[in-house]
């Protein structure tokens, strides 16, 4: 083989390898940063991956919301009205956190069925709702509630 042909192959080989192994750590880094939305159902049905970051929305069930007397630790139920999970939190609940609203709670599914939760996001007003909480309520046939007039 001329050398100028082989010096050139063994550049492009070179290329193609390094090209190869940055596409690989690329989707790697983004396959471990992916957080998937799962409802209540899809939770309880066993379709939720254990011990992998989730993201688990619905409605907060009135009279769920349980604290700890001594520490932050907070435990309440989300539903779609199909189908509970229970989700366990250890920190200073959003402000706008309340019974009967929606919420997405991100978080590790663990072998209890509990959404152990190191992050829970709250909407930001009454007529607001998450997206995912919005559509897996509208796939189990209700609708989210209306906020309560004041005056």
């Amino acid at each position: 083989m001329n050398p100028l042909r082989k010096k050139r192959l063994i550049i492009i080989l070179a290329i193609l390898v390094g090209v190869g192994s940055a596409v690989g750590l690329a989707l790697s880094a983004l396959q471990q940063n992916i957080n998937l939305f799962y409802t209540p159902t899809q939770i309880a049905n066993g379709e939720a991956p254990q011990d992998t970051r989730i993201r688990a929305g619905g409605m907060v069930e009135a009279g769920s919301l349980q604290r700890s007397g001594d520490s932050l630790d907070v435990k309440f139920v989300v539903t779609d009205f199909n189908k509970s999970v229970t989700i366990s939190y250890r920190g200073i609940l959003p402000d706008l956190f309340r019974e009967g609203q929606g919420i997405v709670a991100l978080g590790k599914l663990n072998a209890e069925g509990v959404v152990v939760a190191d992050e829970v996001l709250a909407k930001h007003d009454e007529k607001y709702m998450p997206p995912e909480v919005t559509k897996a309520l509208k796939d189990s046939g209700q609708s989210a509630p209306t906020p309560a007039k004041e005056g």
